[in-house]
C-alpha cells in the first residue's frame, strides 16, 4: 500500500464500524466450547480497536478472570488520522483521567492494558483497565504496534476491511493465532485463498458468509443504505457477506455435512448434461455444483462449489484443490480460451460485440452457448486415510 496511511484507507472506504457485543460473545463461545482453555494464560492483543467504544475491549476485560487471561492489550488509532466527517467522542473514562491531554488525544493513539486488580475488589475486570498514550498514531504497521503484536499470543479485532489483505499478512508473518472480521469475498484473494486451501486459516463458527451482519457506527457517520436504529437508539450499519476468519479450532469446523446422491440432487441443478443433471465444465475436469446443498455424496471426482461452501467445509470430509480463476495458479485448467473465442462467446450470449471473460471462472455449455459461472472453489471428497 506504499505510503498510504490507515486514515487514508478509512477515508476512502468508510471503515469506521464497531462490532456488537452479542456477535463477539457468540463467536468466542464456539472456541471455548471446543476448548475451555482456549484463552487461558494467553496475552490477547486487540489492535485497530478504539478501546473506549469497542465491545472487543469490554468483552475480554469483563471476562478476564473467567478466561484465565494473562494480559489484555488494546490499542486505538489517533482521531486526527481518522476519516473527515466522523467526529471523535471522548468518554468520561478519558476526560476524568489525570493523564488526559487534549493535544495528545487528537494526535496519538492510546493503549489500554489489563493485568491486575487495580480497584482491589477481588476480581480483574473492565474497571481495572489502565491506559496511556502511544508514542505514535497507533497504525498497526508501526514498529510500536508490531512490538505489541510480537509479544501477544492471540490477535482479535475488526480491522479496516479495505486493509484486510495487509492486516492478515501482518498477522501471518508473526505466526500468531487470530480471530478477525472481513468480507467473505476475501477468500478469493490470491494472498488469502492459499491459507484456506492449506488449512492454515478457516471461517469462524458463527458466520458462513451468507446474509448480513450489523455494526454500530457513530451518529454523525455518513448516511448510507442499510442503516437501522436499534432499541437503544444507536445507529447500526449492515455489511453484507461479512465473516469471521480464524486459525483457532472450533467444533463446527468438524461437523459432517449431510449429503444426498446425485440423482436425489437433480432438483437443485440449474444445468443438464451429465448423470444426475450436473453439468461438466468445458475448461476444468470437474462438475458444476450450483448450491452447497447439491454437493453429491456419490461423486469421486472434482466438484466446483460456491464460496459459501467454506461455511460448511469440514477438512476431515473434503479437500480443497484450488479455485476457478484466471491465472491457473493450481494447474487445474484443461482449456484456456483465446481472445477470438471470448469475443464469439460474448456475441452468442448478448447479441452484440464485446469480450466475455471466460477464463475467469468455470464454463458450462447451455443450449450451445458458453456460460461463465460465478466464482467456484474446486473440491473433492477426502479418501479414507488421507
Amino acid at each position: 500500500m506504499g505510503n498510504e496511511t490507515l486514515g487514508d484507507a478509512k477515508k476512502a472506504k468508510n471503515d469506521e464500524f464497531y462490532t456488537q457485543y452479542a456477535d463477539i460473545e457468540k463467536e468466542m463461545n464456539a472456541y471455548l466450547e471446543y476448548n475451555p482453555d482456549a484463552f487461558r494464560g494467553k496475552t490477547v492483543l486487540l489492535p485497530c480497536d478504539d478501546p473506549e467504544w469497542s465491545n472487543f475491549t469490554k468483552y475480554f476485560a469483563q471476562n478476564f478472570d473467567t478466561f484465565g487471561l494473562n494480559r489484555l492489550i488494546s490499542t486505538s488509532y489517533a482521531p486526527n488520522s481518522k476519516p473527515t466527517g466522523i467526529s471523535y467522542q471522548p468518554t468520561l473514562f478519558e476526560l476524568d483521567s489525570p493523564e488526559f491531554d487534549e493535544a495528545k488525544t487528537q494526535a496519538n493513539g492510546k493503549i489500554f492494558t489489563l493485568t491486575r486488580d487495580k480497584t482491589g475488589d477481588g476480581v480483574i475486570d473492565v474497571e481495572d483497565l489502565e491506559w496511556a498514550y502511544l508514542e505514535g498514531d497507533g497504525d498497526f504497521r508501526s514498529e510500536e504496534i508490531k512490538a505489541l503484536r510480537d509479544e501477544a499470543d492471540i490477535i482479535i479485532t475488526n480491522p479496516p476491511f479495505s486493509l484486510f489483505r495487509e492486516f492478515l499478512n501482518w498477522i501471518v508473518e508473526a505466526d500468531k493465532h487470530f480471530v478477525i472480521l472481513g468480507n467473505m469475498n476475501a477468500v478469493t484473494y490470491k494472498e488469502v485463498f492459499p491459507l484456506i486451501k492449506n488449512n492454515q486459516m478457516w471461517l469462524g463458527a458463527t458466520r458462513s458468509g451468507v446474509g448480513s451482519m450489523y455494526f454500530h457506527i457513530f451518529d454523525d457517520a455518513p448516511k448510507k443504505t442499510g442503516q437501522i436504529v436499534d432499541e437503544q437508539g444507536k445507529v447500526l450499519q449492515t455489511i453484507g457477506n461479512s465473516a469471521w476468519f480464524t486459525n483457532i479450532e472450533h467444533g463446527i469446523r468438524h461437523k459432517k455435512l449431510e449429503l444426498m446422491s446425485m440423482s436425489d440432487n437433480m432438483k437443485f441443478s440449474k444445468h443438464q448434461g451429465v448423470k444426475g443433471g450436473y453439468a461438466k465444465y468445458d475448461n476444468y475436469d470437474a462438475i458444476e455444483v450450483p448450491r452447497v446443498e447439491a454437493v453429491p455424496s456419490d461423486f469421486d471426482g472434482v466438484m466446483g462449489v460456491p464460496i459459501t461452501f467454506l461455511g460448511k467445509y469440514n477438512p476431515d470430509q473434503f479437500e480443497i484443490l484450488g479455485m476457478c480463476e484466471n491465472g491457473d495458479l493450481y494447474g487445474l485448467k484443461t482449456k484456456t480460451y483465446t481472445t477470438a473465442e471470448c469475443k464469439r462467446a460474448y456475441m452468442d450470449k448478448f447479441g452484440k460485440q464485446g469480450t466475455y471473460d471466460l477464463n475467469a471462472s468455470g464454463v458450462v455449455i447451455q443450449n450451445g452457448i458458453l456460460e461463465k459461472v460465478y466464482q467456484r472453489i474446486l473440491i473433492r471428497h477426502r479418501k479414507a486415510g488421507k
